[in-house]
């Protein structure tokens, strides 16, 4: 990789409205494991996570974890909060075996500073972000560049389903030229693309929804929070009139690292999706809330950089990127076996197929909870949908050859730049006050330098129509000896995504599922770093 300076105040400069904001660098890596204690709270994930930030976090976590951790891997010590993504995998074309792709810099968490009255996240507080089932993109053509942020209502673009896709970003790294806007592209590039075009691997990016309607939480994990009109800017929903910190996370993965170099194949985020459209990220707030408030009233600064923060430096000393990366979570006991970094993994980690789609991936064989999961992960782009929390059963350990660290090595700089490609204005359609200007000529994904849409195939059992997913209906237990029989009894439900949500239930059950328990209780931008 070469090496390429950039001024983060310069680039925020180029935008339309730069707003106070700061990024909280968290260099270190707190763990490598299959645990998600928001969508799969207390038993093993399905798919394995990238986590950042406070060593409280475990299966079960809770906002009480978080705080009484001993540590961080994040520069602000009061930073106890979790942040997490799934990791990057590369696919052998011809051993079909894996290999985790080097994670470079750690994680940037920005915390954009923007709307009015922005309120800390208050103990308890969690959110995810993304659908892990997509598997298609349904705002327009992917490979050409998002429409002028003014036309969006015009072509009914400001739905919850249509805004978190284009919250995703997929930004190609060459630093010897100049950068990629932030959520230039909603997609993740074939191999071939990123050999040619990215000599410094790829970012991906995620932003949360900043919109609120004041609980710290919701069924489906999502609807308790909403995209303002414009993704990061905009008007909020009436119905979710308070205004959150902004969070924008980004992580570098060195796809240009030599054990991939002159072998086909193709990287895969590891929920099994090759296609990007399933990228997501989640959430456990971990701050003392008033310490975060303080934070948002008085690190206003606008180059981004914490140590410009008085209020981080008066109470550090911040800490330096060997304390960050010292700081780990403990690792359950049914996962220690795992390890997700090792190469030539038969399999990824948890056994997830490869789903390319168009159709909506679908959990494992017998996993019926993760069935459920499926369905409230698409709860949360329709307001008023609900569901039933449950929990997944854990899925079966990989294999490997040998082992190899998961993290780069090298040497990263401090700061970032975050860059968007259009105005922050408001969109007609929320009661906006003025039209956002149309993206600059920088914005624009061109035709001729555009990596081909991922190519998409059927993805295996598939249980429903497009728009078509299940949910409980009702439970059955059967008692033979020692064991305990749960038949779950499933109903269609059909959700429209316009002003109404319709539900079908068909009249007799459409899915049943088993499942066996044992016992009486069953358990219901400067970038990150640049390496020479």
């Amino acid at each position: 990789m070469t090496t390429r300076t950039l001024s983060a105040f310069l680039l925020l400069g180029a935008i339309g409205d730069v707003s106070a904001f700061w990024r909280m660098e968290c260099r270190g890596r707190t763990g490598l494991a299959r645990i998600d204690p928001i969508m799969d709270a207390g038993i093993v994930s399905p798919h394995i996570h990238t986590v950042h930030g406070s060593s409280g976090f475990s299966l079960a976590a809770t906002y009480e974890d978080l705080i009484g951790g001993n540590c961080t891997s994040c520069a602000v010590k009061q930073d106890l909060s979790a942040y997490w993504t799934p990791a990057v995998y590369f696919q052998d074309a011809e051993t079909q075996e894996f290999t985790l792709v080097p994670q470079v810099g750690g994680m940037l968490a920005y915390y954009l500073l923007r709307g009015d009255n922005v309120t800390a996240f208050p103990a308890g507080f969690q959110m995810i972000a993304g659908s892990n089932y997509r598997r298609d993109y349904t705002v327009g053509d992917p490979k050409s560049p998002d429409p002028p942020q003014s036309d969006w209502a015009a072509l009914k673009q400001t739905g919850q389903a249509d805004l978190e896709q284009r919250a995703i970003g997929f930004n190609c790294l060459d630093y010897s030229k100049d950068p990629e806007p932030s959520l230039f592209r909603h997609y993740l590039p074939d191999k071939d693309y990123l050999d040619a075009n990215c000599p410094d691997g790829i970012r991906l990016e995620i932003m949360f929804p900043s919109c609120w309607n004041g609980e710290t939480t919701s069924t489906d994990h999502k609807s308790h929070v909403a995209y303002p009109s414009l993704v990061g800017n905009g008007d909020c929903p009436k119905t979710h009139q308070q205004r959150l910190v902004t969070l924008f996370y980004e992580t570098i993965w060195d796809t240009k690292a030599k054990p991939f170099q002159g072998r086909p194949g193709q990287f895969v985020i590891s929920n099994g999706d090759n296609t990007g459209y399933g990228y997501h990220a989640d959430f456990m707030a971990g701050w003392d809330v008033n310490f975060l408030q303080e934070a948002i009233n008085t690190c206003t600064n606008d180059s981004g950089n914490i140590r410009d923060c008085q209020l981080f430096v008066n109470n550090g000393p911040l800490q330096t990127e060997q304390e960050q990366a010292e700081c780990k979570f403990d690792m359950p006991p049914v996962l220690a076996q795992e390890d997700g970094s090792a190469k030539n993994l038969k399999n990824l980690p948890g056994n997830v197929q490869i789903q390319s789609g168009p159709e909506s991936a679908t959990p494992g064989p017998g996993n019926i909870n993760s069935a459920i999961s499926a369905a409230t992960s698409w709860l949360g782009g329709v307001f008023g949908g609900s569901s039933t929390s449950t929990t997944s059963s854990s899925a079966p350990l990989p294999t490997s050859s040998s082992s190899a660290p998961g993290m780069s090595a090298a040497s990263v700089a401090t700061g970032g730049a975050f860059i968007e490609s259009a105005s922050a204005s408001s969109s007609a359609n929320f009661n906006a006050l003025a039209s956002p200007a149309a993206p600059t000529s920088s914005s624009s994904l061109t035709s001729s330098s555009a990596p081909p849409a991922p190519t998409t195939t059927s993805a295996p059992v598939v249980t429903s129509d497009p728009g078509v997913f299940y949910q409980v209906a009702s439970t059955q237990t059967i008692k033979n000896g020692p064991h305990v029989q749960e038949i779950v009894w499933m109903e269609a439900v059909v959700y429209v995504t316009e002003d109404s949500v319709t539900t079908v239930t068909v009249g007799s059950p459409t899915v049943k599922a088993r499942r066996s328990l044992h016992g009486r209780h069953p358990w219901r931008h400067q970038h990150h770093g640049r390496r020479s």
